[in-house]
């Protein structure tokens, strides 16, 4: 019996070594960069850029479920498990879990469709099965130049159009671009409403990145009695945002200039740097600014990437289909391609994995819903990803 016992436990050690080799084997992969860097600047911390590469082991399979809808920014998982599509002309699309267009949504306020400017997020109210109400963020004429603003608006899908409209936000101050608007909404728990904006691209403007008078560069927030407060400052474009599943804590996207996208942890309060310290250079190859990465009172990226990968929509999946996935984050990358994948473990990044970039496509944005992840393309294609 000894022996036996003896033996089982060899055995059961030897599986475990042989688990512990199959993860190493998957998770420790080269880096998925092989490229050299725009700016070549030396991470603050071991894992900050160029992590160990990962691969995908559970099956699964990818559809494409739609084609050819015409510029749009975001999908967006509706409570009911079909898919909102906003179109930067200024319009939005309900489609059906398998792709089909369900419903135009028309006679929103007009958008300034210039540039990087349009019809830009859509969220709903986290009451929306009973109030129909949803928010969206669009580049708005105002005051003489544009601002990126956010209205809402009660979903009346039979008529296919939006009633009781009102604005309830604008990013003043108003500047003469149509570049770096933002801009992503996100509600959390509590019914607050999340707001990424842009600095508006322009030099003698990026600078209201740094100032609390403005809200240029800021991560703002909603409450439900309409106050609004800047929870972040120091950004430059950030076009994703998602709360975690695992922590409750809210995550950012965000295009660095010649080098230096940057994936952020977003606490009340801190300040992100830009455009005081960055991983990237102008897109002139001259330092920005002093051409330093790190100050004091100044906070860190989690992440990264130089040469760039143009970081759009974020969104973490929630579920068990694909357990490997499970509270990973997926960025929809325009100029590189593809969908990252990331791997967090306590508040670092520690694998990264490239999707669909056989598709050889610009993703604007990723959402997950029941399982599935969805990614739609500069060119209006929608995928489908989820379990094979």
């Amino acid at each position: 019996m000894e022996k036996l016992f003896l033996l089982a436990a060899m055995l059961l050690c030897g599986h475990s070594a042989l688990l512990a080799n199959y993860q190493n084997t998957r998770d420790s992969l080269p880096p998925v960069e092989t490229k050299a860097g725009f700016a070549g600047y030396k991470p603050a911390f071991a894992g900050q850029t160029r992590v160990a590469g990962a691969k995908t082991m559970t099956p699964y399979k990818v559809e494409k479920i739609a084609s050819g809808l015409g510029n749009p920014f975001a999908i967006v998982v509706m409570p009911d498990g079909r898919l909102m599509v906003t179109l930067k002309s200024g319009t939005m699309e309900i489609h059906d879990r398998n792709g089909a267009l369900v419903r135009k949504i028309t006679g929103l306020p007009e958008v300034v469709y210039a540039g990087q400017g349009g019809l830009l997020d859509v969220v709903f109210d986290p009451n929306f099965g009973t109030n129909r109400i949803m928010y969206w963020s669009y580049s708005e004429k105002y005051e003489g130049g544009t601002v990126t603003a956010v209205a809402k608006g009660k979903l009346n899908e039979s008529a296919g159009k939006v009633d009781n409209v009102s604005v309830i936000f604008r990013a003043t101050p108003a500047t003469k671009g149509n570049l770096q608007f933002g801009s992503r909404l996100v509600f959390d728990k509590k019914g607050e409403l999340y707001v990424s904006l842009g600095e508006k691209f322009a030099p003698d403007v990026r600078v209201q990145a740094q100032s609390m008078s403005s809200y240029l560069g800021k991560i703002i927030k909603i409450k439900a009695d309409g106050k609004v407060e800047i929870v972040s400052l120091g950004h430059r474009n950030p076009e994703g945002l998602d709360i975690s599943p695992a922590t409750g804590e809210l995550w950012e996207s965000e295009f660095g200039p010649h080098g230096g996208d940057e994936i952020n942890l977003i606490r009340q309060g801190k300040n992100y740097g830009w455009p005081v310290i960055t991983y990237g250079l102008e897109y002139s190859n001259d330092k920005v600014g002093d051409g330093i990465q790190q100050k004091s009172g100044m906070e860190q990226p989690v992440y990264y990437w130089d040469p760039v990968v143009s970081p759009s929509g974020i969104c973490f999946y929630g579920g068990v289909a694909i357990p490997e996935w499970k509270n990973n984050l997926f960025v929809a990358c325009l100029s590189g391609q593809h969908v990252d994948r990331l791997i967090i473990r306590n508040d670092r990044v520690v694998g990264e994995e490239r999707l669909l970039a056989d598709k050889k496509q610009r993703f604007r944005d990723v959402a997950y819903g029941d399982n599935v992840l969805y990614a739609i393309t500069d060119d209006g294609d929608i995928y489908r990803i989820l379990k094979q």
